[in-house]
């Protein structure tokens, strides 16, 4: 199997993201191949800053390694409206299960809040995840030029309680 596709091998710890993580994830989802050509001008000057981890609920995936620990992906959640605002997963750790992972975690600190659906506007590369992890499609979120020149799939997902 390719690492690209292998399960997750090494242990995976969700945290919740602090300010000296900011500059990590802003080179996270800048780097992201998921928003190379047309779609890398959605995020060139997107910035993770301390205050916008402070204002939110972003966690970390991070891996077990000789480095004491890998950024491997991340998450935000936004109470108010209840929305998953970002997502990424870092490109060689993509296909291991990291994003499940993500959006399970997620999903579990919705409910602990009280929340009883999430939205999500989707990237368009990001769509078939969405589905896979149990997003059900609502609409569409129509371009918004400069910055987004494409409409956009929006999802919801549904918590249910314990």
């Amino acid at each position: 199997m390719s690492s690209r596709t292998s399960p997750i091998s090494r242990p995976i710890t969700i945290r919740r993201a602090v300010a000296r993580d900011a500059k990590r994830l802003t080179r996270l989802v800048r780097g992201s191949g998921a928003y190379a050509g047309k779609y890398a001008a959605a995020v060139a000057g997107y910035r993770v800053g301390p205050d916008y981890i402070e204002a939110h609920r972003a966690f970390v995936a991070v891996g077990a390694d000789e480095h004491g620990g890998r950024i491997l992906g991340f998450y935000s959640l936004v109470l108010a409206p209840p929305e998953l605002d970002l997502l990424f997963v870092a490109d060689e750790a993509q296909g291991r299960g990291i994003g499940r992972l993500l959006v399970a975690h997620m999903q579990s600190e919705a409910r602990a809040t009280g929340l009883d659906r999430v939205k999500v506007v989707s990237h368009l590369p990001a769509e078939d995840f969405y589905h896979r992890v149990g997003a059900v499609r609502t609409g569409t979120a129509l371009a918004n030029p400069p910055a987004v020149p494409w409409d956009r799939p929006e999802f919801e997902f549904r918590i249910p309680s314990e």
